[in-house]
């Protein structure tokens, strides 16, 4: 285990590690979608504001079949780096472990079988409230109902997500909640200065100190979700979230309404933990006593340039890549040079050919 970072409890760490190699795994991958990422700049989840509300279904397609049903090409950047997916579908593949997919407010459905939450996408937050709080309640509900559900089939429920825009609503929550943040972006130039004018108009519309009700004006509909899966999941069995900022936006509302900190852990890549524009070790030490969980993934070594962008700050995180790989070579006590192997096969498969 070389090639995993840990910050917070070692020990803690190294438990839900160990409880992950026999145990029984599930992966939940949850798409969604904010009007946030509309605004220009703000992300690359997609080649322009139009198309990024096909990604989070192409993803869920790209998981599922191996290509994508609703677009023609599986998700990439404008310039042609491929979908973080990729790294899901290896640690999937590689582990043999299952998945389904989850709609929780996704633009676009995808053409494959998911479960529906019967959520709205989230609005600009920028100019308007992103969800009525109503909407909120029906989140963290649904959310419960759905993690009580899956916990009870497996020893350890890995949760990863899509939302194109997302780490700029996550930022406006883990500020809203008290955090000094900083987050990762999809960029290697990460647009801070966007991130924060959207953020500062956002804040200005709060106007109360529940929960629920700062999720509503500033979150998305993925993160009071996500956060009721983790309440109820965790109280059952282990819980990974997969992801980075959006995972910390997540954890910091499910601190408002309770889940189980000695079943819970966040995985993510060495990308997002090591990238100096943000600070995701630091909030989640503030949030609470998890562990977080990173693996180095050794693109830099790859052969692929398409790959080894990752390790240049492009993409760094999203369908739960981190939290799946680290799943995945526990579960299969691969080393990371096996890992890149697998995953640069998948690459030259699926998009050598594109």
């Amino acid at each position: 285990m070389n090639n995993f970072d840990i910050f917070g409890d070692k020990q803690r760490a190294n438990n839900f590690l160990d409880s992950i190699k026999n145990d029984k795994t599930l992966f939940a991958f949850v798409m969604s979608y904010t009007k946030t990422c509309e605004i220009p700049g703000i992300t690359i989840a997609g080649p322009n504001s139009e198309s990024m509300k096909f990604t989070p279904p192409a993803d869920a397609e790209f998981l599922y079949y191996g290509n994508c049903k609703t677009i023609e090409q599986i998700p990439m950047t404008p310039d042609g780096k491929p979908t973080p997916a990729i790294i899901t579908k290896t640690a999937l593949e590689s582990s043999s472990i299952p998945h389904m997919t989850i709609n929780a407010g996704s633009n676009i459905t995808p053409k494959l079988p998911f479960i529906e939450s019967g959520l709205p996408s989230g609005n600009n937050i920028e100019h308007q409230n992103a969800l009525s709080d109503s909407i909120v309640t029906h989140a963290v509900e649904y959310g419960r109902i759905l993690g009580m559900t899956l916990s009870s089939l497996t020893d350890c429920l890995l949760i990863g997500e899509s939302i194109p825009g997302g780490t700029t609503t996550a930022l406006a929550a883990l500020r809203a909640f008290g955090y000094d943040a900083n987050v990762s972006s999809s960029m290697p130039n990460n647009p801070r200065e966007l991130k924060e004018k959207i953020v500062e108009s956002a804040l200005k519309r709060i106007d109360s100190e529940h929960p629920y009700s700062i999720i509503g004006k500033v979150g998305d509909p993925m993160i009071p979700f996500v956060a009721g899966m983790l309440s109820a999941a965790s109280s059952v069995s282990k819980v990974m979230l997969c992801g980075g900022t959006q995972m910390a936006a997540v954890l910091a509302f499910a601190s408002k309404i309770g889940f189980n900190e000695d079943n819970t852990a966040i995985g993510t890549t060495s990308y997002v933990t090591n990238d100096s524009s943000a600070n995701l070790p630091k909030i989640i030490s503030e949030i609470g006593d998890i562990p977080l969980i990173s693996i180095d993934l050794d693109l830099e070594n790859s052969k692929f340039d398409g790959l080894k962008a990752y390790s240049e700050g492009y993409g760094k995180e999203g369908v739960g890549a981190g939290g799946t790989a680290i799943a995945s070579t526990v579960k299969s006590s691969i080393n990371k040079e096996k890992f890149l192997q697998l995953l640069e096969n998948q690459y030259q498969r699926f998009f050598i050919s594109q």
